[in-house]
């Protein structure tokens, strides 16, 4: 909306945060009418719907094939009748990974719908590969959220994995503006991850919390199941034949800054009950 673009927003359930001069439409992934409807005349359609909680899916593998793959190629499919060619993919760095479950599987499985859909009906794509994402309006499908709030209301934090564990945590008005970037023509039928500026391991991270609140808090590290935890601890890195190109900002949230605006929110939403 900021950059000009006339936005329809379509979801299961209105927002509560919708920009004033953007469209609000609900509804489901499964309504094929419903998405001929919505995405005719359009110019371009970022998929951004679908089962996000990766732990959630471990135990959940047929809802993640219909809410993901399904749905998306429903998705794929209105804009083929409607002859809308540009499509901008939410995934995941997890595709990378031998980690991540069936919410990865997920994630693979529409990457190659996509590119088979490029190769024989001329769709132009781009894939966005999220790395670990924080920041305002998160909910307990978010790990940063899950800790935070943990740290907040109880003063400790049950974590799986060890203090060395890394991740590359991007605040969502970064990953926002940068997606919005990827709609340039240079972006078509790349691969483009989206991670933040620099690695943070879990250690810092509840070192961060702890100067944030003010108080020590009681971290108890605890060993993955022998099975997997579905997360990877140094990197999401694994052979992939399918390598994709970073874009990064100089313009970046502080996570500092980021954590303490989450910690405001939540303050807000503990106070409420």
């Amino acid at each position: 909306v900021e950059r000009g673009h006339d936005v329809t927003v379509f979801d299961k359930r209105p927002s509560a945060t919708m920009p004033a001069k953007a469209r609000m439409v609900t509804g489901d992934l499964g309504d094929a009418a419903a998405l001929r409807s919505l995405v005719e005349g359009a110019d371009a359609v970022y998929h951004l719907a679908g089962f996000a909680d990766l732990n959630a899916a471990r135990s959940q593998p047929l809802e993640t094939v219909h809410a993901n793959i399904v749905g998306t190629i429903n998705l794929l499919e209105a804009m083929r009748v409607q002859r809308v060619q540009r499509f901008l993919f939410a995934s995941t760095v997890y595709v990378y990974s031998r980690e991540g479950g069936f919410y990865r599987c997920s994630k693979q499985a529409c990457e190659s719908y996509i590119e088979e859909y490029a190769r024989t009906f001329g769709l132009r794509y781009t894939v966005l590969r999220y790395g670990s994402l924080y920041g305002p309006r998160a909910d307990r499908s978010n790990g940063v959220y899950r800790l935070l709030a943990s740290a907040m209301q109880h003063a400790s934090i049950e974590y799986t994995g060890m203090p060395e564990d890394i991740r590359e945590y991007i605040h969502v008005e970064d990953a926002a503006r940068l997606s919005v970037d990827a709609l340039a023509p240079e972006f078509e039928g790349e691969h483009v991850m989206l991670t933040g500026p620099s690695p943070t391991r879990a250690s810092e991270l509840f070192m961060m919390f702890q100067e944030i609140l003010g108080r020590r808090l009681q971290v108890d590290y605890r060993a993955p199941d022998p099975s997997g935890s579905g997360h990877y601890s140094v990197t999401p890195y694994a052979y992939t034949p399918k390598p994709g190109r970073k874009l990064v900002t100089t313009h970046y949230v502080d996570m500092g800054q980021g954590l303490l605006r989450m910690v405001e929110d939540l303050h807000r939403e503990i106070e409420r009950g």
